[in-house]
């Protein structure tokens, strides 16, 4: 099958840099359904000029490009060894190409195969069926959304909604409770992935197949889909909203299927994917590997989101030029839109660890931390970023309130919010946590003017310490240097509207 490697690298480059038609429709009716002028109205903006702009520029939509999951299905007596191989090889290829980024991290060294190549990566599972074609569907589900994947075992206890029962009810109440606990942080609007039953394995492996399916079909079983569409419609009464922000827009997808179990377990198994649903497929020739047609596409043109392309801006934003003062930190309240210029340094995980025990590459007072893990790419010695969204920052909450302290920082940019530890060091030293929009890589990648240079970059791409300088990079204040968070308030209104739900009559 001499096409059969060049027929999955197209598979790669096409899932991570354009969104499937299905996905287009409900991320547009979600901009249709928010109130025009509030924060999850400006994030589903950029999401739409993201998204346009990946598509046109070929680039990742999100620098999370997730972990590779492919389901195929085989003519009798394929040669499955050779299929994975290709597979590998192209997995390498689109990687140096930056269409996706090094995410395979050795879990017991933390060194990072530089190639997404690793044991367990990328995850390929094969089924043999009759036809004489070859069926492969490719799924990106990035990290923050795989973090607020749930599992439920019932009967439970549920925050805000009592007790969950082997029911169909008790299915209702998980579901609503996997939505409400994801909040922001795992890039909302989102879909999610259901599986009833099952083991603890085979349920979040079957929850997250669901999400192989398109987003407007329609679930053969009469009483899965009655459920589905229940979700869906109170799933926005929440009013979460886009990245957590409140609104009247929260899922985008909500998709169920039942395996039988055992006498004993009754688990309810959640797949939470965030609005960066990149998930493609290709059918094959047997015989040569070619493409013969894709799926989750059809002829029409591709279907445009942005209303415009450039964000409409209103005169009240802030603009703001690195290093900061306290002062000026304080003055900025939650709601505002800032607008940073000059140097942000980017840094996650492995950095943060590595902060609280060693001193920082460079000066990091009156400096601000941008929770990124880019695709970078080295070209003719010059270091250009190829998608640079932020990522979800509760993760960093067991050091950011220290390093803020220990290092003079006064504004953190990421995603999602943080909790009472950071709130506290924001307040107690001057300095506010900056909310950008989850998986806007190539809207935030264009605001980069210069990689200044690169520290520690023995961590790997997306956790090394990048320094980069930005020109009018918007975020909106979450939480300020006066104790206030509008997640804590929009997490703290949304258990209000999921109590309401608590008692409805059984589906």
């Amino acid at each position: 099958m001499e096409h059969f490697k060049q027929s999955i690298y197209d598979l790669i480059v096409e899932t991570s840099t354009n969104l499937p038609p299905d996905v287009r429709r409900a991320i547009k009716s979600a901009m249709e359904r928010e109130r025009r002028g509030t924060q999850s109205d400006l994030a589903l903006d950029t999401i739409a000029i993201n998204v346009d702009m990946a598509a046109a520029n070929c680039g990742p939509i999100c620098q999370d490009t997730g972990m590779p999951t492919f389901e195929i299905k085989t003519p009798i007596g394929a040669n499955q060894l050779v299929m994975k191989q290709a597979i590998r090889e192209a997995i390498a290829e689109a990687t140096k190409a930056g269409k996706l980024r090094p995410n395979s991290v050795d879990s017991l060294t933390g060194k990072n195969s530089g190639n997404n190549l690793g044991e367990g990566t990328p995850v390929i599972h094969f089924e043999q069926w009759e036809k004489n074609e070859i069926e492969v569907r490719l799924l990106l589900k990035g990290g923050g959304c795989e973090n607020k994947n749930i599992q439920y075992s019932v009967p439970c206890e549920l925050p805000n909604l009592g007790r969950a029962d082997r029911t169909l009810d008790g299915v209702r109440k998980c579901i609503l409770h996997a939505v409400w606990q994801a909040q922001g942080q795992g890039c909302s609007i989102g879909a999610i992935g259901v599986a009833i039953g099952g083991d603890r394995s085979s349920g979040y492996a079957f929850a997250k197949q669901q999400l192989f399916r398109t987003l407007d079909d329609i679930n053969p079983n009469l009483e899965l889909a009655k459920l589905e569409n229940y979700i869906l419609e109170n799933a926005d009464k929440l009013e979460i909203g886009t990245m957590g922000f409140g609104g009247n827009a929260t899922l985008i997808g909500c998709k169920i299927g039942a395996y039988n179990r055992l006498p004993a377990s009754f688990f309810v198994s959640v797949a939470y994917d965030c609005w960066a649903f990149r998930r493609l497929g290709v059918v094959l020739d047997a015989s040569t590997g070619k493409i013969r047609n894709w799926l989750y596409k059809d002829d029409s043109p591709v279907m445009k989101l942005a209303r415009q392309e450039e964000l409409t801006l209103t005169g009240r934003e802030v603009r703001m030029t690195t290093p900061f003062s306290e002062e000026q930190v304080r003055s900025l309240k939650v709601g505002d839109v800032v607008l940073l210029n000059g140097t942000l340094h980017m840094g996650r995980d492995v950095l943060h660890h590595h902060l609280m025990s060693h001193d920082s590459p460079v000066d990091l007072n009156g400096g601000v931390i941008y929770h990124c893990g880019p695709v970078a790419l080295k070209q003719d010695d010059t270091w250009v970023m190829k998608a640079a969204g932020p990522t979800t920052s509760i993760r960093e909450e067991p050091y950011q309130g220290t390093i803020i302290k220990k290092f003079g920082v006064r504004a953190v940019v990421g995603k999602g919010g943080m909790g009472a530890k950071t709130l506290a060091a924001l307040k107690d030293h001057g300095a506010v946590y900056l909310n950008a929009i989850g998986g806007a890589a190539q809207y935030y990648s264009r605001c980069i003017e210069e990689v200044e240079g690169v520290d520690l970059f023995e961590f790997g791409v997306p956790e090394a310490m990048w320094h980069v300088r930005v020109k009018d990079f918007p975020a909106i204040v979450t939480m300020d240097a006066h104790g206030n968070s509008l997640h804590a308030d929009v997490e703290k209104a949304s258990a209000g509207e999921l109590a309401k739900l608590a008692e409805e009559a059984v589906l």
